[in-house]
């Protein structure tokens, strides 16, 4: 109890100030003046929020599905090769954690050299090299949502893997032994077996790399700035600016309170669909 009190102290008081400061005037440079619903009204009314919300929903899709993939596959291979006592598993491990651990602002500094359209870019070199032209990686729009999306995945495959890693860990090898038996295929085993026994990890891993990717914003404040334009700007980044750049604590309060609310609904279809697949 005396832990629960104060781990929720330490999170509800934040919380509820960040719920009073979305009702006020506050800046970053004086106190709030007034209360009301002004700001949520002036965020309603803003031009760019629709595009942010689009930028947001892009990324995040992209994002996670990029990361059940690439998750998945890190942790079916280092998996398979466990089994077979293969050499440079550990290693390979340890290279996709490592990434992980990379902050979000070194990471969106690694990617812009790599994606750096002048000639000691390393992706734009190599294109070259081979006879492939180079690309706009983070001058054009579309081209530098893809960048946003690649540097993203990069850093949080690690999370995914581990997740799977532990499911798959933990499926009965009976079942495998069973289909090999019965003359399973491979792929066939992996579509009746390992799929459906990793349903419960692919739902938790969902929501959460959903939510962490909802709240990033430092790597495309490195990568990219939210530019060209706004083709990159997502609503964590959004709100970012608008705080620290607008000075606007009041609405950028607002606008994490619908972060929050967005969050919040993905949790509970979480906990809709857990409850629906245990019954």
């Amino acid at each position: 109890m005396p832990i629960a009190l104060v781990l929720g102290t330490v999170y509800v008081i934040p919380v509820a100030d960040v719920v009073r400061l979305s009702f006020s005037d506050a800046t970053l440079l004086r106190p709030a003046e007034s209360y009301g619903l002004s700001g949520y009204a002036a965020m309603l009314e803003a031009r760019d929020l629709g595009v942010v919300l689009r930028n947001t929903v892009v990324f995040t899709v992209a994002s996670v599905v990029g990361l059940q993939l690439a998750g998945l596959l890190v942790a079916l291979l280092v998996a398979r090769g466990d089994r077979r006592g293969l050499p440079g598993m550990t290693a390979l491990r340890t290279i996709v954690l490592a990434a992980w651990v990379v902050p979000g602002v070194a990471n969106g500094i690694i990617w812009q050299t790599l994606f750096s359209e002048a000639p000691f870019g390393a992706i734009n070199s190599t294109l070259a090299l081979i006879g492939l032209p180079r690309v706009a990686w983070l001058s054009d729009p579309e081209m530098a949502m893809v960048s946003a999306v690649l540097a993203n995945v990069w850093q949080g495959t690690a999370f995914s893997m581990v997740v799977f890693y532990a499911a798959r860990r933990a499926i009965d090898p009976r079942l495998y032994e069973a289909a090999e038996v019965d003359g399973a295929r491979p792929f066939a085993r992996f579509v009746y077996i390992t799929l459906p026994q990793l349903k419960g990890a692919i739902l938790v891993n969902t929501v959460l790399v959903t939510i962490q990717t909802l709240n990033t914003f430092d790597s495309i404040l490195a990568l990219t700035g939210g530019g060209p334009g706004r083709a990159t700007e997502v609503l964590s980044l959004h709100i970012f600016n608008r705080v620290f750049y607008n000075y606007d604590l009041g609405g950028g309060s607002a606008l994490a309170l619908v972060l929050v609310a967005i969050s919040t609904a993905l949790t509970l279809v979480y906990i809709a669909l857990l409850g629906r697949g245990r019954t």
